[in-house]
């Protein structure tokens, strides 16, 4: 494929927050600029038609901005007819790699997969780096549409390029929940939220605070989202699907105050779990500290069960015959012992929960499933590992 150095026309198909910031850059650099969206709403920036196969049929290059992979296939199968054999389809839409490897079979070596690391602001700056799967001489012919949005890194092929993106946006989930976790501690030690950012921009997520501190500073609305949370939660249950990996908490970015059309930062600045939810936990720990079975009766639902291994053999519980393991009193050596919930996840009318015992000698790793129980929430079951 020849080096384009000035392609006659560029379709984006959809324009949403990125795709409208990635025509208008395309349209600013020079380029003709025709675009599509089944919403109707568009940037004025560029001409925009409401028949996708005729944009696609007059485009040298067609380039995709969607959300997913059902939403490419559509639009693909709708453009079909008016897609020409010379024609390169850019795809810089966020799909698994299955999917992407479909389109290229589909398409040929006309289909490059390339999605972009970066958000609108680098869209509308020109400076996004572009995971291109593509091979050299294809690389080369669209290299220039390319280097007007960004910097392109060739990889393999596409579903490798799908892979890699949903490799780093796992690594920005985690660094929401960090932060998440870094302000919720802040905020249980009585740190003023600008002093603890101030703290936090100069270690390693100070890229994220400086970015993202206005929307962790003010109101859900402090601004346009640049990337949604319902965005980055598609994503990472794409990565969980393709890789059969579960992700960590990756729900809790879904169910975050702001609602999936929040940016991700405002998933950072959700608050601890309701209180509500501590209740039954606390209770638990209470029957410990005390010896006291009422406290279990009062954390366990009568239904639970309470399992795991005992001198080697595998154990299942009642209630009741869980709560006549205590004596009615605390444990010779309860000044010594400690307990902590590590992690609580609420899933609508279901939450789970973490805790870490140490028992004199013994360490034990408790994992509860609770449930919203009329007005209340209680332990459903748990599970338990003794550390040897």
């Amino acid at each position: 494929m020849a080096r384009m150095t000035a392609p006659h026309t560029i379709a984006v198909l959809g324009l949403g927050r990125m795709g409208a910031a990635l025509a208008t850059r395309l349209a600013a650099q020079g380029r003709d600029v025709v675009g599509w969206t089944r919403s109707g709403r568009a940037p004025g920036t560029v001409e925009v038609t409401a028949d996708p196969g005729a944009a696609v049929a007059r485009a040298d290059v067609v380039l995709l901005s969607l959300f997913d992979g059902p939403a490419c296939r559509e639009v693909l199968d709708d453009v079909r007819d008016a897609l020409r054999a010379d024609t390169v389809v850019l795809n810089t839409s966020t799909i698994a790699p299955a999917e992407a490897a479909e389109f290229a079979r589909r398409i040929g070596r006309s289909y490059v997969h390339a999605p972009v690391l970066g958000s609108v602001p680098a869209a509308a700056a020109g400076a996004l780096r572009i995971l291109v799967g593509a091979d050299q001489d294809t690389f080369e012919g669209v290299r220039p549409v390319l280097e007007a949005l960004g910097t392109p890194h060739r990889v393999d092929d596409a579903p490798t390029a799908a892979a890699l993106k949903l490799i780093a946006n796992s690594s920005l989930a985690g660094a929401v929940l960090a932060l998440r976790d870094a302000l919720r501690q802040g905020d249980a030690l009585g740190l003023p939220r600008d002093r603890v950012l101030d703290v936090l921009e100069l270690g390693r997520l100070g890229g994220l605070v400086a970015h993202k501190r206005a929307f962790l500073t003010g109101p859900p609305t402090a601004g346009p989202a640049e990337f949604t949370v319902g965005a980055l939660a598609k994503d990472m249950d794409l990565l969980a699907a393709a890789s059969d990996t579960p992700l960590r908490d990756a729900a809790g970015l879904a169910a975050s105050l702001g609602g999936p059309d929040a940016d991700i930062a405002v998933a950072a600045t959700s608050p601890a779990v309701e209180d509500a939810v501590l209740e039954p936990l606390r209770a638990y720990i209470r029957g410990h500290a005390t010896g006291d079975p009422a406290h279990f009766r009062e954390a366990f639902l009568p239904t639970a069960h309470i399992e795991g291994l005992r001198d080697g053999a595998f154990v299942s519980w009642g209630l009741d015959e869980y709560c006549a393991l205590f004596p009615g009193h605390p444990a010779p050596d309860e000044p010594t012992r400690s307990r902590r919930v590590d992690v609580t996840a609420v899933h609508g009318t279901v939450a789970t929960a973490t805790m870490t015992l140490h028992h004199g000698a013994d360490t034990f790793t408790d994992l509860f499933l609770l449930a919203h129980v009329d007005d209340g929430w209680r332990i459903a079951n748990k599970a338990y590992h003794r550390h040897a």
